[in-house]
């Protein structure tokens, strides 16, 4: 399934304009570059905020680097008792490849809920996180949900979950909180490596080990599974064109070796080009 990126950038074809911005714009799509978002050192251009806490606060030193790594750990914890944390990248994007290397690692925190064992997450189009409430659990986010196996039971990765959001899948509106992706399932303490495609308010696509194993469409405010938040921000049925991206604190530690994204906005309102800089992004996996 490697014709994801070409498949995606037809998607888009229904809901912008197929004619060029520049008629030059076909012979001059250029190298994309990979830009990290986490330069291995510290947590510079990153914002905590994790549930109880106020914004910036990193309880526990939850989110730390080690060794060159983004790790998320516990052992300040005497019981989780619900403080979800998540680290923003400062910057907001609309239309981009996002690329995330990741491991599960050691034991769950105390008091981590049982679905949250080997359970954390990205956030994409996820609201600032200046304005969270300081007792709201998630933001309001589209989230590419990572799971780890068990050594025994299928648990496929890059799942969807839907944080005070719905999508439209099969051209419905699909309002369920989470459904599984196609993944295989990843045991141990392995790297997998998470791409999430993402072209605005059109569509989002997740991609494991350079496998297509979800699509969907219009992420937009709406439903539940969000508490606390500031009901303001919480505007239903709106189109979600751009956000934060956010790494996620759920109990079960895990590490981040790679945060890297490609700015795909100068090219979302011509396909011709878009798919042409995606095949070569594709191509230099």
């Amino acid at each position: 399934m490697k014709k994801y990126l070409f498949l995606a950038a037809a998607m888009i074809c229904t809901a912008f304009s197929c004619t060029p911005t520049n008629p030059n714009a076909n012979q001059h799509a250029g190298n994309p570059a990979w830009v990290s978002l986490f330069n291995g050192k510290d947590l510079e251009q990153w914002t905590v905020k994790i549930a109880k806490h106020e914004v910036g606060e990193n309880y526990a030193n939850t989110f730390r680097v080690e060794d060159g790594l983004l790790k998320v750990r516990y052992d300040g914890y005497s019981d989780f008792n619900q403080q979800y944390g998540h680290i923003f990248y400062n910057v907001p994007y609309s239309a981009y490849l996002l690329r995330v290397e990741y491991r599960f690692t050691g034991d769950q925190a105390p008091g981590g809920e049982g679905w949250a064992w080997r359970n954390s997450g990205v956030m994409l189009h996820a609201q600032a996180p200046e304005t969270m409430q300081k007792e709201q659990d998630f933001p309001i986010s589209i989230e590419g949900q990572f799971l780890g196996g068990d050594g025994i039971t299928e648990r496929p990765t890059c799942n969807l979950c839907t944080p005070g959001t719905n999508v439209v899948m099969d051209s419905t509106l699909f309002t369920p909180h989470c459904v599984n992706s196609t993944s295989k399932t990843f045991h141990g303490d392995q790297w997998v490596t998470a791409e999430f495609l993402v072209l605005a308010d059109s569509v989002i696509q997740h991609i494991v080990n350079g496998d297509t194993v979800l699509t969907y469409y219009k992420p937009q405010i709406g439903g539940e599974n969000v508490s606390n938040n500031d009901p303001s921000v919480k505007e239903d049925g709106k189109l979600l064109q751009k956000g934060y991206i956010a790494l996620q604190s759920e109990s079960h530690p895990i590490d981040f070796r790679k945060v890297e994204v490609v700015d795909l906005s100068q090219y979302l309102r011509d396909p011709k080009t878009l798919q042409q800089v995606l095949a070569r992004l594709q191509n230099g996996r």
